[in-house]
């Protein structure tokens, strides 16, 4: 009866451990799923960024799942309406419109979906848990700052996306630096959609009106390049100067050159490491930081040197 007595307590305990096995085993396999989305991939940098977070999420056992909108902030809701269906709790969200995205933003709160934004704010804060983002009104300033240094007076095109707040806060920048200054006369603001082939266009149609200007401000570097591109074009090779503001591989080679004048710098790995921190900081129940902004420094020719010309900052 002793040996009896002994094996069914054996049996009992290899069941007990093994049930104990399968609810630890359960409860370490719950992955979280994230979703991301940004305004166009037609930028490298978006994809700079993306990799961020993708290999904070996947080195965790998470899942990261990712939508382009192609600049469309009726598909953008959409797809966000799409990743909550799919069981999304965190939403890295750089919005192709600050405001047209709200619906998307109600559905998030209505979801219990935090949501972090990367790169750009959305008009409504009271929706976001946090966000990462260069300082984007610095970027304009250096800009305007450096173009002072290298003329006294000039005529400037400025090429905008007035639905992003980021590319609005680096336009405010460089405008609000030259303010008070009538010399330096802003003569055109065009909306470039964030875009190269957009923005070149853009200026193809001003230089056809063969209207007279010393420099252009992109508010990113693909709209700065689509200038180059279209005065390259134009046969304007010198007596222009551009700016840009990301710090792209792109740009710098064309400043390594000579072809453009100064960018300034965006991390985007950084704002992708610091966006997964909070994320997986907010999961874990853990106080986040709300607002994180990344200082921007001005790459020119000078200093060149000092960065990746192949890489990101």
């Amino acid at each position: 009866m002793k040996n009896i007595a002994r094996v069914l307590a054996c049996i009992f305990s290899v069941i007990l451990l093994t049930a104990m096995a399968g609810c630890e085993g359960k409860s370490t396999g719950q992955r979280h799923i994230f979703g991301a989305t940004y305004m166009t991939r037609n930028n490298p940098y978006f994809d700079v960024l993306n990799a961020e977070l993708e290999e904070a999420v996947e080195s965790n056992g998470d899942k990261l799942i990712v939508r382009n909108p192609l600049q469309d902030q009726r598909k953008q809701n959409k797809q966000i309406q799409d990743m909550i269906d799919g069981g999304m709790e965190v939403l890295f969200l750089n919005p192709v419109d600050q405001c047209e995205v709200k619906p998307a933003l109600e559905a998030c709160k209505k979801a219990g979906v935090a949501i972090i934004n990367v790169d750009t704010m959305v008009a409504d804060r009271q929706y976001v848990l946090g966000a990462v983002e260069t300082d984007h009104y610095q970027a304009g300033q250096l800009c305007a700052e450096n173009m002072m240094k290298h003329i006294e007076s000039g005529k400037i095109i400025i090429l905008n996306n007035p639905g992003q707040w980021s590319i609005s806060e680096r336009v405010r920048g460089f405008i609000e630096t030259i303010a008070g200054k009538p010399e330096y006369e802003v003569i055109r603001q065009e909306n470039g959609e964030g875009e190269i082939e957009v923005a070149s266009k853009v200026v193809s149609d001003i230089l056809g009106e063969e209207q007279n200007f010393d420099v252009i401000f992109g508010g990113n570097d693909p709209m700065a390049l689509g200038a180059l591109a279209a005065l390259q074009k134009a046969g304007i090779e010198d007596g222009v100067l551009i700016y840009g503001v990301d710090g792209s591989p792109d740009f710098k080679a064309m400043l390594q050159e000579g072809y453009v004048t100064g960018t300034s710098s965006q991390s985007p790995e950084t704002i992708g490491r610091v966006a997964a921190k909070m994320a997986y900081s907010y999961l874990k129940g853990e106080e986040v930081e709300e607002y994180v902004t990344i200082p921007s420094t001005l790459i020119t020719r000078e200093n060149l040197d000092e960065f990746d010309i192949d890489g990101w900052q």
